[in-house]
Order: C-alpha cells, then sequence, then structure tokens
C-alpha cells in the first residue's frame, strides 16, 4: 500500500493557488526597480498636484505659469528629502518632516507590496533556518533603491534652477537612507524575511526593543501635547498673525497645510525644551525652561507657543521629569508585554530600551533644524547633541527604574501563585 501511495499522483491545484503562487514569484528584477520608481512618482505627483492648486488658490492663476506651479511641487518633494532651496539668493535648508513622513508612509507601504510580490523567490523559511543564504532581500532593496534614486535625481535636475539651486547630492544622501531604512524594512516585512530575523533575535534584545519603541513614541505624544497645549494658551497671538498676513480663504488653507508640514520638526523643538537644553530661534537666542532670551520673529503662527522672553517661570525647570516619566511608562507597558522574573534581564531591557531611545530621539533633534532664512534666521535648531546626552540618561534612568520595578512585581505575582 506504501508503494502504491507514492505513485499516486498530486493532488490537482486549484486556480487560486496558481495565481498566488505566481502572484508572489513575480520577476524580482522588476518589481523592485519599478516599486522603487512608483513609490517616488506616488508622493512626487502629490506635491505637483498641490502646487498647482495652491497657485490657483493664491492668485486664482493670474501670475506665473502652470510651469512654475509644478516646479514649486517638486521643489517641495526634493526638500522633504533634505535638498534644501534657495530663495531669493537665501538658503533655506530646513527639512519639512511632516511631508518627509508622508514620503516615509508611502516607501513602507510600497516596499511592502514589493516584499509580498517577490516572497516566492530565494530559500524557504527552512532551508533559510538551515544556513542557506537568502539575497532576496538586499538584491530588492538595491533595485528599489536604485529606481527611487534615480527619480530624485531626474526631479533634481529638471526642476533645480540656478536661482533655488537644491542640493542634489543631499537629496541623493537621503533618497538613499529612506529608501534603504523604510523601503528595505517594507521588503523585508511583507516577503516575510523579517518575522524569520527576528525569531532568532533573543528575548532580552525584543524585549528592549519594544522598550525603545514605546518611549520614543510616549516622549513625541508628550512633546506633542506640550506643544499644542502652549499654542492654545496663545491662539490669539498666532490668529492676530495670520490676520495681519492679510490672506484669504484659499491662502489661509495653503498656508495651513504649509505650517502642517513642519510641526513634527516643532515637535522635536518642544522635546528638546522639556528636555532642558531648549533650542534656537534665530542666532543669539535660546528658549529653554531656564531662561528665554528672544529677538525680532518672522510671522509664523506655530510661534506663538513660544514662552515670553525673560527668566523661566519657577515651575518650568521641573518639567524635565517628564523625561523619566514617559520612559518608565514604556518600560512598564514593553514588561507587560514580555514579562521577566530576573532581576538582571529586567534591569537590561529597562535601561537599553531608555538609552536607544534617547539616541534615536537626538538624530530626530539633528534633523529638525536649518536656516529659515536669512540673517539670524540661518540658526533655527534644537541643540541636538545636548538633547540626545540628557535623553540618554533621563530615559535610561526612567527606563531602569521602571524594569526594576516590574521585575520585583511580576516576582511577587509569580511568588503568589
Amino acid at each position: 500500500m506504501v508503494g502504491m501511495s507514492s505513485l499516486l499522483s498530486p493532488p490537482a491545484r486549484t486556480s487560486d493557488q496558481v495565481s498566488a503562487d505566481l502572484r508572489h514569484r513575480r520577476p524580482l528584477v522588476v518589481v523592485a526597480t519599478l516599486g522603487g520608481i512608483g513609490a517616488a512618482a506616488a508622493t512626487l505627483v502629490v506635491c505637483l498636484a498641490v502646487g498647482v492648486v495652491g497657485w490657483f488658490l493664491t492668485d486664482a492663476g493670474a501670475h506665473g505659469a502652470p510651469r512654475d506651479a509644478l516646479r514649486t511641487g517638486a521643489l517641495a518633494w526634493l526638500m522633504a528629502h533634505g535638498s534644501g532651496v534657495h530663495v531669493s539668493g537665501t538658503a533655506v535648508t530646513v527639512v519639512p518632516l511632516g511631508l518627509t513622513l508622508v514620503v516615509g508612509w508611502a516607501l513602507w507601504r510600497i516596499g511592502n507590496r514589493v516584499g509580498d510580490s517577490i516572497s516566492g523567490h530565494g530559500p524557504d523559511a527552512d532551508r533559510i533556518g538551515d544556513g542557506e543564504r537568502d539575497w532576496t532581500v538586499p538584491l530588492a532593496t538595491g533595485l528599489f533603491t536604485l529606481g527611487y534614486v534615480v527619480t530624485t535625481i531626474v526631479t533634481a535636475s529638471v526642476a533645480g534652477t540656478a536661482a533655488t539651486a537644491p542640493s542634489v547630492p543631499r537629496a541623493t544622501f537621503w533618497a538613499i537612507l529612506l529608501s534603504v531604512a523604510v523601503g528595505g524594512t517594507g521588503i523585508a516585512v511583507g516577503s516575510g524575511r523579517a518575522a524569520i530575523a527576528v525569531a532568532w533575535l533573543p528575548p532580552t534584545i525584543r524585549a528592549a526593543a519594544t522598550a525603545a519603541r514605546f518611549t520614543l513614541l510616549g516622549w513625541l505624544a508628550v512633546s506633542l501635547v506640550v506643544l499644542l497645549g502652549s499654542l492654545a494658551v496663545d491662539f490669539s497671538t498666532a490668529a492676530n498673525v495670520m490676520s495681519q498676513l492679510h490672506t484669504g480663504a484659499g491662502e489661509s488653507v495653503l498656508y495651513t497645510l504649509l505650517t502642517a508640514t513642519v510641526l513634527p520638526n516643532a515637535t522635536l523643538f518642544s522635546g528638546s525644551y522639556l528636555l532642558g537644553p531648549g533650542f534656537t530661534v534665530g542666532v543669539g537666542t535660546l528658549v529653554s525652561p531656564h531662561a528665554v532670551v528672544l529677538g525680532p520673529m518672522p510671522m509664523f503662527p506655530l510661534l506663538a507657543a513660544l514662552p515670553d522672553a525673560g527668566p523661566a517661570p519657577a515651575w518650568a525647570p521641573w518639567l524635565v521629569l517628564l523625561a523619566p516619566l514617559a520612559a518608565a511608562l514604556g518600560a512598564v507597558r514593553a514588561q507587560r508585554r514580555h514579562p521577566t522574573t530576573r532581576w538582571d534581564e529586567g534591569a537590561i531591557r529597562g535601561l537599553a530600551g531608555g538609552v536607544c531611545a534617547g539616541l534615536a530621539f537626538g538624530i530626530l533633534a539633528g534633523f529638525a533644524g536649518g536656516a529659515v532664512g536669512p540673517g539670524r534666521m540661518a540658526d533655527v535648531a534644537p541643540y541636538a547633541l545636548d538633547a540626545c546626552v540628557r535623553a540618554v540618561l533621563a530615559f535610561g534612568a526612567g527606563g531602569l527604574l521602571a524594569g526594576l520595578a516590574m521585575t520585583w512585581r511580576q516576582r511577587r505575582s509569580e511568588h503568589a501563585q
């Protein structure tokens, strides 16, 4: 019977199974390259459309030409990739991180689809587990990046002029960074390789990564709440700024949209302020919980959130306690998801998670600033290095204490059972 069963033909595959198999075995070179081009084009087209809409909203198309509006949209897209531009001979190097987040979201989504399409290439999970090398994700990421970078360079060459002079090397660097870090991760997740790799990681590393993620997201949420609260307290100033700009309804909508593109930047400024070092809004200025030194400010609604110049209130220095509290909450949430009763495990998870979150915040803060205008406005940025050091210390201490506290609690729960 065994011999006869071996002669039986395998069960016929349905058309759905065949189509699913083919869908996961599409040509890797074509899918990955076109995926990179498509990821760039997806957000570029949106920026071009917004540029044309904004042109009509501002003066109903009375001045300029559609190509000027398209060029403006393309330059905005390049600025999201760190290219910077020149306006009337003045360098504007700040990166609108809100637009960069939209670009990253598109890279993730399309990278995930590319990964799903090529998941049938290379060895399966069992063969990978046996040690067989798998070049599917690195190869796809490289081709995906190539398509994205070529699109970025072509866009910079077509949209850039001698007057605007966007930096092609900076745009290329950011394109590579985003494609590899975000698009490559999406490809790894979509292809199933990320799940295989994560399964190999020690539980301590996975738990520490979870703590770092919760801590960083929690701190960004706290920073955003403080920013919006400060803006709400002095909302009349922001409204007064808008009224003095004499903008119409359409122009106000466009201006609000442009303001939203730098809201993540302002959130990172707020986080640096809460950590203690603060930030600068022009050469010779300082905004921190200990002192506020300001000069003439441009008419920009978000600046209404700035505290008044002079000595800080007595309660302001106590804001630095928010950082270890945010880290403690992040460590608690992580240890609930990955419980442990070992003291060393609890301490390492909380400490490592806090330190990694602090380093990540410092890197993000370094991307938040830049030149926004001539003269003194050439220096508008958080004190990223100082903020990074403070964040590492505060998040590390909060995570360590919370990790030990949660370990003690989970040990008690185990003994009670």
